[in-house]
């Protein structure tokens, strides 16, 4: 069994340090503006034919936010990847599309079946990270647990338990289930997974009948596995770091979903025009790219974080993340702004900020300069992000200002967390005669 003495959970201030070394670069451009394309296709299909009630759904869907949770998303592009490779089956094509000896429709036809073979390889490589994840964390734990009995009988709870789920699963779907109710299920169960976990750390529920044996689990184990995913606790920190590149590409796989199902019924009376051939191709590859992207480094990342620091460790840390760092709202509208005042050429001026709740927001921000005889200049362009960090030396005497703009805003107001340095040139200092003689 591994020693936890002197050991604490990890937790959020950690996180945050931790995952400052593995930063994830910004999606690609093309994201944004090939879900925005594929959405202007499908609102041109829309007006060719009204849409029935499952498209009224899946429309509903998309327009809706993604979920927060970080493996909610992964659940959920599984979840439309596993319904596009159903479209792109030749079965469920049209039956127009089906003819093969129609001449004209052949290169659209292998054109198809190549966008298929594109999920198919995608959706294989999220299924092994996730495989590969639920393993990891759960050997992890069990590296804690003591190498007996008591260790057996929670391996075995939790492998029964596993039969039980697909067995669930494989009845569903033997039974005629849809791939939506399949997923529901599948998440369902994972909410089931999370409760085991904390009913471990509790000792309750299903763990009842071996409470009594698990004297000798380490406390700090126990308190790991029931906090770890609270709403507001450690893993916060990775929805807020990881989450919003997911939630773009959870979007724009389901807009892929819903340019195919619209047009699938339409496809008779509507023909697809090269260039809306190539905007779909696009927007496959850019989504395999991109997400193949965010697994790699989720899977490094996952990896090599630890569950348990040093009491001492997480203390430095809790201590450091709060030096010096304010809040402040910024009501819808608005906008906030830090005024430095610069008298020494090469100073530095630094800023660390982030917005904080659940929702996916953004905040303007922009650098400016005002120097002595009222001219301003701009030194970090207007653009808006979620977070940033960052710093720049100074090459005039001025008034710097950091402006955070919610102007665009009409409901939402932004708590913005953030901390401002202004660093003074560094100066060597001056040897005394009596140095310089010596």
């Amino acid at each position: 069994m591994a020693s936890t003495e002197g050991m604490v959970p990890i937790t959020r201030n950690f996180l945050a340090s931790y995952y400052d070394k593995y930063p994830f670069p910004p999606l690609s451009d093309d994201v944004q503006l090939l879900c925005s394309q594929i959405r202007s296709l499908c609102s041109d299909l829309l007006s060719n034919l009204a849409p029935n009630e499952v498209e009224s759904e899946l429309l509903e869907l998309a327009d809706r936010s993604p979920p927060h949770k970080v493996d909610e998303n992964i659940w959920r592009n599984r979840e439309h990847m596993e319904e596009i490779v159903f479209l792109l089956e030749r079965p469920h094509w049209p039956i127009m599309l089906r003819q093969k000896s129609r001449t004209e429709l052949a290169e659209l036809a292998s054109f198809f079946d190549k966008l298929r073979g594109k999920f198919e390889k995608t959706f294989d490589m999220l299924l092994s990270f996730q495989a590969k994840n639920s393993e990891r964390v759960f050997n992890i734990v069990m590296t804690y647990m003591p190498q007996d009995f008591r260790g057996t009988l929670i391996r075995q709870q939790r492998d029964r338990s596993e039969r039980n789920k697909q067995a669930e699963v494989d009845s569903l779907v033997n039974s005629g289930g849809t791939i939506r109710e399949k997923y529901a299920l599948l998440w369902k169960q994972q909410m089931n997974r999370r409760i085991q976990l904390a009913q471990l750390g509790s000792a309750t529920g299903v763990y009842k009948t071996i409470v009594k044996y698990l004297v000798g689990v380490p406390q700090v184990l126990l308190d790991f596995v029931k906090q770890i995913n609270d709403d507001d606790g450690p893993m916060e920190e990775q929805r807020q770091r990881y989450g919003p590149p997911l939630y773009r590409l959870t979007s724009m796989v389901l807009s892929i979903r819903l340019f195919l199902s619209l047009y699938w019924r339409r496809f008779e009376s509507r023909k697809l025009e090269s260039d809306e051939i190539s905007i779909l191709e696009q927007a496959v590859n850019v989504y395999a790219s991109e997400l193949e992207r965010f697994i790699t480094l989720a899977s490094e990342v996952f990896a090599n974080s630890p569950f348990f620091i040093s009491a001492e460790e997480a203390g430095a840390i809790d201590a450091r993340k709060n030096d010096d760092f304010k809040e402040i709202s910024i009501a819808a509208g608005k906008t906030y702004e830090v005024s430095l005042t610069v008298d020494s050429l090469n100073s530095y001026i630094a800023w660390d900020f982030s917005l904080q709740g659940k929702l996916t927001l953004d905040i303007g921000f922009s650098v400016e300069c005002i120097n002595p005889s009222g001219k301003k200049t701009s030194i970090l362009p207007y653009r808006r992000y979620e977070a940033d960090q960052g710093n720049f030396c100074t090459c005039v005497a001025g008034n710097y200002k950091l402006i955070w703009d919610n102007t665009y805003s009409t409901f939402f107001k932004k708590a913005l967390k953030y901390k401002v340095d202004c660093i003074p040139p560094v100066v060597e200092p001056a040897q005394s005669t009596a140095e310089m003689e010596g």
